[in-house]
Parts: C-alpha cells; sequence; structure tokens
C-alpha cells in the first residue's frame, strides 16, 4: 500500500495518572468504537468477581437469539443451585427446592440483584452443567479477541463459596481478567445486545411479587438515577465484590448520543481502604471527565480532498486524470481542544496503480482507490480495546467521476504523439549539447 501522512513515527509515554483513581487498575473508553480516553494497571490481571455475570449475560442473550433457550422456559431446582441459593452470605434471591422458575425472572436476579444461585441456574439450563458451561466462556472470551482472562465458574465467587461443586481450578481460584479485557467484554454486550440495558436499568424489582417467596431487589449498581449515588445517564452495568477482587464496577452512561464505558478493579477511598462508596466515587471521576471534556466531532467531511493528492492520472482514458474524495465522514470523540492535533493519512491501493501510480480506464465514479484514516503524533490519542475499532476511523477513497477508456483511434495518436515527443526532446538536448 502507498501511504502518504505527515507525522513522523512517534512513541510517546502515556501522560501522568491525571485523575488519580484510587484503584489497582481502570479504564474508560468510548463504547461505540473502543476508543480508550484513560487507563491506568489496563493489562494486570485481578478478579473481577460478580463483573463475571456480564459474561453469562452474554452467553444467554446469544442462546435466546439463537433460539437455544426461551424467556418462558422453566427451570426446575438442583440440588446444588438449591444450596447456594439459600447462602445467605451471597448475593442471592431463594430458591424452592421443588420450584420451577422461568429464564426471564433468574435473568433479572441475577442482572439486578447479582443472585448467584440464579446464574448458575442459567448456566445449567444453556450448557447442561455449570462444568460445560464455564468451557463455553473461556470459548466465547477467546472468540471475542479478549486477553489476560481465566473463568473458573458462572458467578464470580470465590470457588470455595460453591459447597464443593467446583469443577475447574483450585478450590480458592477465582475468575480473573484485566481491566482492558473487562470492558472488551462490556462493549461487546452492550453493542450486540444492547436490550440488556432495559435491565441493567431498573433501580428496583420485586422477585416472584404477589407471592409468598417476594424478596424485594435493589439493584447493586448505586449509581443509576435515583438510587444513593445516582449519576445523570447511567444505566448499567455490573458491580462485583469478593475479598480476593475488592470492590469492582463496570459502568455504563449515555448523553447526548454518546455513551461511554468504565471500569474500576479493587477501588479504595482517599485513605486506602475499600469500600461500597469507593468504587463508584472512582468511576464519577471518570465518567465526569468523560462527559466534561470530550465530544464527538466530525474531523473529515464526506468527500474530502486530500491536500496535494485531489487527482491520480489515468492511462487508456478519455481524460489523463480523475478528481479522488472520500466516501464518508470521519468522526470521533476527541478531547476539547485537540482537533488539530489530528491529521489525515491516505493509503492508495496499489493494486489499482501501475508502475507510474497510474490508474488504469475505464474507471467508475465510486470506485474505491484506497482508503483515508487519521493519525496524531502521540499513539495514546489513537489508542483502541481493539483493532477493530480503528475501522471506524477509515473510510474509503473513490473516484469522484467515471473515465471512459479512450477509442483505438485515440490511443494511436497519443502513442505516435508520444513517440515524436521524445524524439524531439532528444533532438534538442544533442543540439544543446552542441552550443553548451
Amino acid at each position: 500500500m502507498m501511504v502518504i501522512g505527515l507525522f513522523p513515527s512517534l512513541n510517546k509515554a502515556h501522560a501522568e495518572d491525571i485523575l488519580n483513581i484510587n484503584g489497582d487498575a481502570a479504564i474508560l473508553v468510548e463504547a461505540e468504537t473502543g476508543k480508550v480516553l484513560y487507563s491506568k494497571n489496563a493489562d494486570q490481571v485481578l478478579g473481577i468477581a460478580s463483573m463475571t455475570k456480564m459474561m453469562t449475560e452474554y452467553l444467554l442473550l446469544e442462546a435466546i437469539e439463537e433460539g437455544k433457550v426461551k424467556w418462558d422456559q422453566e427451570y426446575s431446582v438442583s440440588e446444588y443451585v438449591w444450596k447456594i441459593s439459600h447462602d445467605t452470605n451471597l448475593s442471592n434471591v431463594p430458591l424452592r427446592r421443588d420450584g420451577k422458575y422461568n429464564i426471564r425472572e433468574l435473568y433479572q436476579a441475577m442482572t439486578i440483584y447479582s443472585a448467584n444461585a440464579a446464574t448458575i441456574a442459567i448456566a445449567e439450563t444453556i450448557a447442561g452443567s455449570e462444568k460445560n458451561f464455564v468451557k463455553m466462556m473461556n470459548e466465547k472470551a477467546e472468540e471475542l479477541g479478549l486477553e489476560d482472562y481465566k473463568f473458573v465458574n458462572s458467578t464470580g465467587l470465590n470457588n470455595k463459596d460453591l459447597k464443593g461443586n467446583f469443577h475447574t481450578g483450585t478450590e480458592e481460584e477465582e475468575n480473573v481478567m484485566s481491566a482492558r479485557a473487562t470492558a472488551k467484554l462490556a462493549s461487546a454486550l452492550i453493542n450486540r445486545f444492547p436490550e440488556v440495558l432495559e435491565t441493567t436499568s431498573i433501580p428496583k424489582m420485586t422477585f416472584r411479587e404477589g407471592t409468598e417467596d417476594a424478596i424485594n431487589m435493589e439493584n447493586w449498581n448505586w449509581m443509576l438515577p435515583g438510587l444513593v449515588y445516582g449519576f445523570e445517564g447511567v444505566d448499567g452495568l455490573k458491580t462485583g465484590t469478593t475479598d480476593f477482587a475488592g470492590y469492582c464496577f463496570t459502568g455504563t452512561a449515555e448523553r447526548n448520543g454518546t455513551r461511554y464505558i468504565t471500569v474500576v478493579m479493587n477501588a479504595k477511598d482517599d485513605s486506602g481502604k475499600g469500600s461500597y462508596k469507593s468504587r463508584f466515587d472512582e468511576t464519577k471521576k471518570m465518567l465526569n471527565y468523560a462527559f466534561s471534556n470530550f465530544s464527538k466531532e466530525e474531523i473529515v467531511p464526506a468527500n474530502y480532498e486530500v491536500k496535494g493528492k485531489k487527482t491520480l492520472p489515468v492511462t487508456k482514458g478519455k481524460e489523463d486524470k480523475v478528481k479522488i474524495h472520500t466516501k464518508d465522514p470521519i468522526t470521533m470523540v476527541l478531547k476539547s481542544g485537540e482537533k488539530e492535533n489530528y491529521k489525515p493519512k491516505l493509503v492508495l491501493d496499489k493494486k489499482k496503480l501501475n508502475e507510474k501510480g497510474e490508474l488504469t480506464a475505464p474507471i467508475k465514479k465510486g470506485e474505491k482507490v484506497g482508503t483515508l484514516t487519521i493519525e496524531s503524533p502521540n499513539d495514546k490519542d489513537l489508542e483502541f480495546l481493539s483493532e477493530d475499532g480503528k475501522s471506524n476511523i477509515t473510510v474509503d477513497v473513490v473516484a469522484a467521476d467515471d473515465v471512459e477508456k479512450a477509442n483505438w483511434f485515440v490511443l494511436m495518436m497519443r502513442g505516435i504523439g508520444s513517440f515524436f515527443g521524445n524524439v524531439w526532446g532528444g533532438i534538442s538536448s544533442t543540439v544543446q549539447g552542441w552550443f553548451s
């Protein structure tokens, strides 16, 4: 590929921790593209506790979409699930040993109240056993391109809390991921299954309302509007707490059509102590930073022409050149005042060009001749969760007009003209040499 850019390759170190996030790791990304706006120890592998349930949600919603599981499908409680559901030291809705529960109510209990037994029930429904389900979790993580992860159960509990029913890892193991992988999972979940937010945004619900088994479920995400740490725009996503993982939270919020995802792991307060409040305080720092300092801006408009490369030469055509421009605009979330940091980079498709760098007629209007993306002198300005995110800042460059192929007579006359032009040029050079 032929590349035309304006910046040398620079690899500057990440700026200092401008947010001073109190936690072992954190990351802030724009949800649509996965552009990373802030990170701290984002690749360190740490405990994720019940943030695990985002993967269980993903696999359930995928199974629903594929028709393998139905919302009104009934689940008969296994002995394992019954025992877990009555452990009052864990987040749960008590389930009857002889009870039957539909998948929708189990999903709501898992998503809103982080109910662990309900989560295992969903895993058993999808895969036949939690052991099989954990295998599916790890396979899906690989398929989604996650790195730095290991799932040993469906809930995020420590294996020792599973009443001897763990089948993967050691008795003391828990699920682990990096903040970057956690954000990537969250992004995959809400981009493929945005309907998950209809449930994660419910602040309160009654499980089995109207029955003697009714139990009030308050969402563990206390940043939902109306709850104790309510924040405008927050509608998800998943908290997590264990002794090993500390206080964790994957949050998401949307305002004016722009959505951000945050992850904080083992959050602490200013004294270094972890608490429920600390994970929301640190998330608030990141969301305030995002909404106050970033906005979507058009960097390159549609039909943009690159300076110094507005046309390409054409051979064997009725015209000897053709205008080229971008097919679509490039829009990206930018920090206020930093639009000028980004410059266009044109990449021409060498397969379309001959050795002289010419296109060959005929050429159709709209025919792709290359791509245009943007670059910055600081690589961190264009950091994404995955390579797929970069495709959102790359657009096709196309021919602006048709160029028909010239007929044989025109081509012949051009050839003759070129021949005599070369001959005359040679004679002129020779004559000039006599008198120099």
